[in-house]
């Protein structure tokens, strides 16, 4: 028997291959986006205080009461929409989890899905299987802001859903209030939903604010905002996140749900419960905190000749390698890079369907510890 593949052209993730060839070279990993550091101890703490307590069986299907409350209420506090923690917000494991459900709930055969290049990898593949088509859209190559009119020109009657992430991986590009307008206007008298990927929300600098979905209250009606506890609270490994809907649209993603994972890990909903109700300000504290991580990078490397703009948002800086390499593309720098300067990074090429033939991008993740990102800076001045 020969298995036919349903993803015939999905290998083996652009993370993981540098992550393996990071730790193959002895390489500092700024590649797959995840921090070096702990916890708070709190957290960790509340953690082992509910395994202890015997909090080890299955969750609700849609997540433990008291996490829900908690994402409700800071939903309420900071985009002044007060969700129904009961119909409105569901608990998954991880993000990537959470969009899936979404795509599989609203993506039919012969539908179209517009999404934004460069794009998170896990979109297509999701739309694949649902026997939808994307249809890319190239961000502009300098500044990762959205052409509304060659959005326009895209729609089509068979488009059926819209994929929006802001703050943007990899660019760290944000949408501000005129861009939700100009999509809401756009898609009003069209029978289209919107997936929002807000995984980063709380990651936004130098003053700027994030503007979510969740506070449109034109575009919530017909939306799905996603976001992760592991981007928040330092903890990627825990695969933890959420998805807030209007109560229509949540029970068909929760038909789902039910049915890929049925619930998230038991102890971790509590103890993230527990963590967001006695420290509520740890949101608010983030923008400082990884601006001054970006800060560092970006200080470290001004003796360096890559070139950059201080990104606006996530914990990824893109560095232009043009002036020290521009006889490789960007898969053979990164492979460069990482064997023969001990510095792992991410192609920002992987991200596109049709990657732009000027672009010398690479994508470095800065949520490590303040030696780590000295030795990064050391290594990459050197070259």
């Amino acid at each position: 028997m020969q298995l036919q593949s349903k993803l015939p052209q999905v290998g083996l993730t652009i993370f993981t291959q540098m992550s393996q060839l990071a730790q193959t070279h002895g390489a500092l990993n700024l590649s797959q986006g995840f921090p070096d550091f702990d916890a708070p101890l709190a957290l960790q703490e509340a953690l082992q205080r509910h395994v202890n307590a015997g909090h080890n069986q299955y969750a609700p299907m849609t997540g433990v009461q008291a996490l829900r409350e908690q994402v409700a209420s800071k939903i309420a506090r900071l985009y002044r929409n007060p969700v129904c923690a009961e119909q409105e917000v569901t608990i998954t494991p991880g993000a990537t989890q959470a969009l899936f459900c979404a795509i599989q709930a609203l993506v039919r055969v012969g539908d179209e899905v517009i999404v934004f290049d460069p794009c998170y990898d896990s979109y297509e593949p999701a739309v694949n299987l649902a026997g939808g088509r994307c249809v890319h859209i190239p961000l502009d190559s300098h500044d990762f802001s959205v052409d509304w009119q060659r959005f326009a020109d895209a729609l089509t009657d068979k488009t059926r859903l819209v994929i929006i992430n802001s703050p943007h991986n990899p660019s760290g590009a944000v949408l501000g209030h005129t861009d939700l307008n100009q999509l809401a206007e756009l898609i009003r008298e069209r029978d289209i939903y919107v997936l929002s990927d807000e995984v980063y929300e709380h990651l936004v600098f130098d003053g700027q604010s994030h503007c979510s979905i969740l506070a449109h209250q034109e575009l919530y009606q017909r939306a799905c905002v996603v976001s992760s506890f592991g981007k928040t609270y330092h903890v990627t490994g825990w695969k933890t996140g959420y998805m807030v809907a209007p109560p229509q649209l949540t029970a068909e993603l929760r038909k789902v749900h039910q049915y890929v994972s049925f619930c998230a890990v038991t102890p971790i909903q509590y103890a993230l419960a527990d963590f967001m109700q006695a420290y509520p300000e740890h949101v608010d504290e983030l923008p400082a905190f990884y601006q001054h991580k970006r800060d560092q990078l970006c200080q470290s490397l001004q003796d360096s000749r890559f070139t950059f703009t201080p990104t606006a948002s996530t914990y990824f800086q893109l560095l232009d390698y043009r002036a020290i390499r521009d006889d490789l593309n960007d898969v053979e720098m990164a492979h460069w890079l990482t064997i023969e300067k001990g510095v792992a990074c991410i192609p920002l090429s992987v991200f596109y369907q049709q990657p732009p033939k000027d672009q010398f991008l690479l994508r470095v993740c800065f949520a490590k510890r303040a030696d780590t990102l000295v030795l990064a800076g050391e290594a990459l001045c050197a070259i």
